[in-house]
């Protein structure tokens, strides 16, 4: 199998998992299996800050939340240490799904270990792949849930959640954050928490 077979083999079986989610997203007019259309916004903004990303990074874009619901956050504590937890767990579950689908479809180990180094985003500041992913879910926070975190979140905490997200972010992140087409609820928060 060539290698461009087995990479698309492989982004079908992602899709196909992630077209089991329960869970809706509308987009656009449209409903969406939600972690299907999340992996493939991940996925695209990935392409957008690296056109020539490698495979490794493509797959871990797109497995990045593979299967998410299957590890609710109602499995724990509701409090901060829980969704710390959660968090952390998290990336293991999905570190771990990538990998089976991966060595399913026939990737050799050095692939699957780097999509799962991206998955667990190792290196962070060091890795220029895994800030690129990092940078690509920032984005897709920033474009497609910040409106309704806002409507549900106080200022306040809202405003510490952008600081947050802005600083695990790169130069490139920032740029790209920037030509968002923000509602003005969003650019507000932003500039608040910028200043």
């Amino acid at each position: 199998m060539t290698e461009d077979a087995l990479f698309d083999q492989a982004i079908d079986a992602i899709d196909d998992a992630n077209a089991a989610d329960p869970r809706q997203w509308e987009h656009a007019g449209e409903s969406h299996p939600r972690e299907l259309w999340f992996s493939k916004r991940h996925y695209d903004w990935v392409l957008k800050l690296q056109p020539n990303a490698s495979s490794a990074l493509l797959l871990a874009a797109r497995s990045q939340h593979i299967c998410r619901w299957e590890s609710p956050r109602s499995d724990y504590p509701m409090d901060r240490p829980g969704y710390l937890k959660w968090r952390s767990d998290l990336k293991f579950f999905h570190a771990k799904r990538a990998a089976e689908i991966l060595a399913e479809v026939g990737y050799d180990q050095a692939t699957i270990d780097r999509v799962g180094e991206l998955n667990l985003k190792k290196n962070l500041r060091k890795d220029a792949e895994c800030q690129c992913l990092e940078d690509a879910l920032c984005l897709t926070f920033m474009e497609a849930q910040f409106d309704d975190l806002i409507a549900d979140t106080e200022e306040d905490k809202m405003i510490k959640i952008v600081q947050k997200t802005w600083g695990k972010m790169s130069e490139a992140g920032h740029t790209a954050a920037f030509n968002l087409d923000l509602s003005d609820a969003a650019k507000s928060i932003v500039t608040k928490a910028l200043s």
